[in-house]
């Protein structure tokens, strides 16, 4: 009974070491996941603000041409307008 005893406990021993060495690879490998999860996150948050940037440069850049045309509207029309007055002037 006791031989058997031991050679349970060996067993259970082994069995404990092969459960601590696992546990290790798999700590070790969680902590390479979070390292890498949170070089992945801080990339994502800088690629998200470099695209917000890019978004409202886009934005201002709509914004500035509407006006570009509406102006350039504008003064081709003024423009028109002071050719048939000035036609009317020199050809009465």
């Amino acid at each position: 009974g006791l031989s058997e005893l031991r050679a349970r406990r060996d067993e259970l021993s082994g069995r404990i070491r092969a459960e601590e060495a696992e546990r290790g690879r798999l700590q070790a490998r969680i902590a390479t996941l979070s390292r890498r999860l949170s070089d992945t996150s801080e990339s994502l948050a800088g690629l998200r603000s470099t695209r917000a940037h890019i978004d409202r440069t886009i934005a201002e850049m709509d914004t500035a041409s509407g006006q570009i045309l509406d102006n350039s509207q504008t003064l081709l029309d003024v423009l028109k307008k002071e050719m048939g007055d000035l036609g009317k002037v020199i050809d009465p």
